[in-house]
């Protein structure tokens, strides 16, 4: 996958990002992504942090499937860790995952895959 986003390879199929933007979401799709995963709640940042939905609608309008899946950073519970995993196991892959700087959803990902 070549791409000039920010991207860290986790796994062949799993890669995480810091913030992306609703335009990272073309480049994403051409990138050969399939599916995202947004890890961060919205305004965590502050009201110039996109929002979910604006990322959603531009991740849709590229053929993604996208998931919100907002986490804490410093803690990620069970349940979420679980959700994690049930969506690893059901979305179309390669998997781009985003927080704000691709730790918390590297972090969910290795938890997930231990389970």
């Amino acid at each position: 996958m070549s791409t000039t986003l920010p991207i860290q390879q986790v796994a062949p199929d799993f890669c995480v990002a810091p913030q992306l933007t609703p335009a990272a979401m073309a480049e994403a799709a051409a990138a050969g992504f399939r599916s995202v995963i947004n890890n961060r709640p919205d305004f965590e940042h502050g009201p110039d942090q996109p929002t979910s939905a604006e990322i959603a609608a531009a991740a849709q309008s590229t053929g993604l499937q996208y998931v919100h899946l907002p986490v804490a950073g410093g803690y990620q519970s069970p349940e979420e860790i679980a959700r994690f995993a049930e969506l690893l196991a059901t979305l179309p892959r390669p998997i781009l995952a985003f927080c704000r700087s691709g730790a918390r959803a590297t972090r969910l990902y290795v938890q997930a895959t231990q389970a």
